[in-house]
């Protein structure tokens, strides 16, 4: 299997659900995929009002309900593993989250949102 060719989705299902899995993270308590947590801005020319693109997250990794702990942004293979990274900040930001992760299928950028780690970001393997 060529990774490079894989889109974002594919991706997400074939190595973050697993490795999420792998982790011991229940599917059905504590991951949600495909996260849309706003509707975009409204925009307005003259007199047509369009509404911008949405914000949706990859993954919400949430110790119990309603308390999430870590977002996850997947981006193609193509691109390098912390590419999701500044657009993960601004979507765990938004909603509170302290932990972040970017992704390739190659492996994880870790970000520690909470200045309580000596290095905020490392690299980590999809093991």
């Amino acid at each position: 299997m060529e990774k490079r060719a894989l889109s974002e989705r594919d991706i997400c299902t074939k190595f973050v659900t697993t490795a999420l899995r792998a982790a011991g993270w229940d599917e059905i308590t504590q991951i949600r995929e495909e996260v849309s947590f706003t509707k975009g801005r409204i925009i307005v020319r003259g007199k047509l009002v369009s509404r911008g693109s949405g914000k949706r997250a990859d993954y919400i990794l949430s110790v119990k309900t309603n308390i999430p702990l870590a977002l996850i942004k997947a981006k193609a293979n193509a691109q390098a593993i912390g590419a999701g990274m500044q657009q993960a900040l601004e979507y765990a930001e938004t909603l509170g989250i302290p932990f972040v992760f970017s992704l390739n299928g190659d492996g994880f950028v870790f970000h520690d949102r909470t200045g309580m780690s000596a290095t905020p970001e490392v690299t980590l393997g999809l093991n």
